[in-house]
């Protein structure tokens, strides 16, 4: 694989991820209330959403490097796929914990005012746990990618060795 497509692939997947993740914000607060409080919103909670939206697309782009195998070897990538999925389940859990408390707007209207009042009252802590599954999904894929790395420039060296 060329040079530009092993940038190419996860630049445009990590563009996609954030850009999809930042639609689904916008569109969910635009649908409870109105274009104009998504704004709102996203410029109050700025200092979490930006990282939660930007770590969602840098897990993307480490899960395409992964998934395409980009940076290593294709008989070496040991369970690579299987674990990164765990980190795309992390973003999932990110993203419902972001953006689960923009529905307390539209809970009571269905009887649920308990939960609307909780969701409201612990949307920052929920949106902090979102962000630190984004840092642990972020963290467990370089891990993979640095030890498959490793290990793929081990057999390497053994094998010019011999």
């Amino acid at each position: 694989m060329t040079l530009s497509k092993r940038i190419l692939w996860p630049l445009g997947a990590g563009l996609a991820g954030s850009g999809l993740l930042a639609l689904l914000y916008f569109g969910l607060v635009s649908w409870v209330e109105n274009p104009q409080h998504a704004l709102d919103l996203f410029w109050e909670d700025r200092w979490i959403v930006v990282p939660i939206i930007l770590g969602f697309g840098v897990q993307a782009a480490l899960y395409i490097i992964l998934k395409k195998r980009l940076f290593v070897p294709v008989t070496h990538t040991g369970p690579s796929g299987a674990l990164t999925g765990a980190g795309g389940g992390m973003s999932t859990v990110a993203m419902v914990a972001c953006c689960a408390h923009h529905v307390t707007d539209v809970l009571p209207i269905l009887g649920l005012t308990a939960a609307a009042t909780f969701l409201a009252e612990y949307r920052i802590a929920f949106m902090l746990v979102g962000l630190g599954t984004t840092i642990l999904g972020i963290i467990y894929m370089l891990v993979i990618l640095m030890k498959e790395r490793r290990q793929a420039l081990q057999f390497t060296a053994a094998v010019e060795a011999v």
